[in-house]
């Protein structure tokens, strides 16, 4: 049995897979600030995609508010903002916060999970 970390880097790998396939570039995994962590940074067409990924059993849309609360919301925007401090290359880029869940039931990608100008 996987114990939640194994599962998260698997869903993690599994959620990079499927981006590139869908023509995603992923520029970063892992990516750590001192206010959080990103799990996956990709690039689509002309916008960078700050991407929280979860692994679950079972794929539940109604619980994405629970999941990924504003608390949660607001360490990924703030680690954004220390992204693009750090990387100024992606500074004119288009943003977007995805959310992807990963069970045994499937695959579901929420693009634009919630909208932030930062």
């Amino acid at each position: 049995m996987d114990n939640s970390r194994d599962k998260g880097k698997k869903g993690e790998q599994r959620a990079a897979e499927e981006l590139e396939k869908r023509g995603v570039t992923i520029i970063d995994r892992n990516f750590r600030s001192p206010y959080g962590e990103i799990d996956l940074i990709g690039i689509e067409n002309e916008t960078l995609i700050f991407i929280e990924v979860k692994s679950w059993n079972s794929l539940f849309i109604d619980s994405l508010e629970q999941s990924i609360n504003k608390k949660k919301q607001k360490r990924i925007i703030e680690s954004a903002k220390y992204f693009l401090e750090k990387y100024r290359e992606y500074n004119r880029m288009a943003i977007r916060f995805d959310v992807i869940f990963i069970g045994q039931d499937g695959f579901q990608h929420i693009a634009a999970a919630w909208v932030e100008n930062i």
